[in-house]
């Protein structure tokens, strides 16, 4: 669980919201959108202002009204010195996963599989990793500052470490189930296609990126000194985050399973005193 403690109640009210906000337009570029529609709300998006609303489908309008909205509420919770330099970086990183989803629904849309190269540039992108550490960052306004989120956006070896984690272990868990309802291509088959190699192989050699990865991020964590070890432990636990949630079935998407389990006994269900 990402920063748990009493005084981190509003990083908790920020990235909850945040996090809804990606799932519904990630749902949106993955199954509601046409390709037009997409390529409107990503420029809607760029532009960041509620004066082109009315340029969207009506579906789209109330995520998008919702989506200012989370970021102005959000400003709003942080001190005056903090937010407004948090909070653009925040609207940076959602902007960057809309694009990334867009060049997405573009190889979609022409049917074409990228590169293992091609495709990690937009998948590292469009997996979260810097979002959601930006987004834990802005929600962290006692231990943050602007030198901080500058070091977060030249993407540091630690943070490329997690972008690898939660795009690899994602992809390899949840690639049959996107081929299936038609998706783009996963790391899996571009992996595949690129070197003519067997789905087996293919995953095999992905999880020794996986296993480097960690590597690098453990080192880091241990050795890095530019930033604070909140700020790291932040990175290491979104990584650890990733691998509880695509462990061997994607609970994220299919949350009725061990996801719903895991909240009922985390809020839910009494802890037995007798024990």
């Amino acid at each position: 669980m990402l920063a748990y403690e009493l005084e981190h109640g509003s990083f908790r009210i920020i990235f909850t919201k945040v996090i809804a906000m990606i799932t519904i337009i990630d749902d949106i570029f993955d199954v509601h959108g046409t390709f037009e529609e997409l390529e409107v709300f990503t420029r809607a998006v760029e532009r960041w202002d509620m004066e082109v609303i009315d340029e969207l489908p009506d579906y789209m309008q109330v995520c998008y009204r919702a989506l200012l909205d989370v970021y102005r509420e959000a400003e709003h919770l942080l001190p005056e010195e903090v937010g407004s330099y948090s909070i653009y970086f925040g609207i940076e990183s959602m902007k960057g996963m809309v694009r990334a989803y867009f060049a997405e629904a573009k190889w979609y849309h022409h049917q074409y599989t990228p590169t293992m190269e091609e495709y990690m540039q937009v998948a590292l992108v469009s997996g979260g990793g810097l979002f959601l550490a930006a987004t834990a960052f802005v929600g962290l306004k006692d231990v943050v500052t602007k030198d901080d989120f500058e070091w977060l956006f030249k993407i540091p070896k630690i943070l490329r470490g997690c972008q690898i984690v939660i795009r690899l272990v994602n992809d390899m868990v949840t690639h049959k189930f996107e081929q299936k309802v038609g998706q783009v291509a996963s790391a899996v088959e571009c992996y595949m296609k690129q070197y003519g190699v067997t789905e087996e192989k293919a995953k095999h050699e992905l999880w020794k990126h996986v296993n480097d990865a960690w590597k690098d991020i453990n080192e880091e964590a241990l050795h890095q000194t530019v930033v604070s070890a909140p700020l790291l432990n932040m990175i290491v636990d979104i990584a650890r985050m990733i691998g509880v949630w695509y462990e061997d079935i994607d609970i994220y998407t299919h949350s009725s399973t061990r996801m719903k389990d895991g909240i009922t006994s985390l809020f839910i269900d009494p802890f037995p005193l007798d024990m």
